[in-house]
């Protein structure tokens, strides 16, 4: 049994020092934003609670899927390489940029580079030619790492994969069927239509569609809503499982929005992955994580349905 946790949209909240020209574009909204609401939201003592917890959860491997940072300044990408390093090495950690992650252009050398060995492929595959999708062997599973960030208008938090990452997925896609690895997709924005408001769309969402329904995958993760979600998109043997998750930092009285991460424990073979996913939420009265739902993923007449498993308190009950 393999034990991959994921984790999304920690927007990490120590705001650093900021000056008004870096404010003269995009990040002037963002900064507004954190002034007047987000610094009450996202809390550092969550983010400690959730390595604790992932210490004693100990997971085979974590994927991180976007938003580490808020406004995209430097010293952000240096504070978030920072708070991954006490996750683990670049080996044990894999990493997606979320639209945040994009709110400007940044010169080279300040953004992702800080974090690029936690988001890159492994030094024996093609793919470590160019940036995204990578490709990560771990154990069981063929991780594939997608980009859908860039920067966009103010008031926009679209994602979008882009013809030549599109081109690139298809045949790395294409190479891995056939093989025995569960393929897991880690992006930020969700594949499915209607999840997002037109605003926060991944653009080319059915284009990503189309692939995976051509040459398959097992699991797709996400996050950038905020919210847990489970949904599912077609591939060629049936429906492939999507988890979205919300802000793994966000203090929050909603159950499907409390500060949470998943576990998901894969095993099986390529004919037939059985996984069953654990969500792990905070509880602010006593400042810790505790064991959510626990469902299995399970496949009736070519739907795909969350199948309870006896025991753990849900995120409502818990929060």
């Amino acid at each position: 049994m393999f034990r991959l946790a994921h984790i999304s949209d920690l927007h990490l909240s120590r705001m650093p020092p900021i000056s008004w020209g870096q404010l003269a574009n995009k990040r002037l909204l963002g900064y507004l934003s954190w002034r007047l609401r987000r610094h009450r939201e996202h809390l550092g003592a969550i983010l400690d609670a959730l390595v604790r917890d992932l210490d004693a959860v100990m997971p085979d491997h974590v994927a991180v899927t976007g938003d580490l940072v808020n406004l995209a300044l430097p010293a952000e990408f240096a504070e978030a390489a920072a708070w991954l390093a006490r996750l683990g090495p670049p080996e044990a950690v894999s990493v997606v940029p979320g639209n945040h992650d994009a709110l400007v252009r940044v010169l080279p050398g300040q953004g992702w580079d800080h974090w690029r060995a936690y988001a890159c492929s492994d030094p024996d595959m093609p793919e470590a030619d160019h940036d995204f999708p990578y490709l990560r062997r771990r154990g069981p599973l063929a991780i594939v790492g997608l980009s859908t960030a860039f920067p966009t208008l103010p008031g926009r938090a679209t994602g979008r994969l882009g013809a030549d990452q599109l081109a690139r997925l298809d045949r790395l896609l294409e190479r891995l069927d056939g093989g025995d690895q569960c393929r897991v997709i880690l992006l930020h924005h969700s594949p499915v239509d209607g999840v997002s408001r037109p605003r926060r769309r991944l653009i080319d969402a059915p284009e990503l569609r189309r692939r995976v329904a051509e040459r398959g995958a097992d699991l797709v993760l996400h996050g950038h809503e905020h919210a847990f979600r489970f949904d599912q998109i077609a591939g060629p043997a049936g429906p492939v499982p999507v988890f979205g998750m919300p802000s793994a930092s966000k203090l929050s009285a909603g159950a499907d929005e409390v500060a949470q991460y998943c576990v998901y424990d894969i095993e099986g073979s390529r004919s037939e992955w059985r996984i069953v996913a654990e969500s792990r939420c905070f509880v602010s009265a006593s400042q810790v994580f505790v064991q959510g739902a626990r469902r299995i993923v399970a496949q009736r007449d070519d739907i795909l349905a969350l199948m309870p498993e006896a025991g753990g308190e849900s995120c409502r009950r818990s929060a």
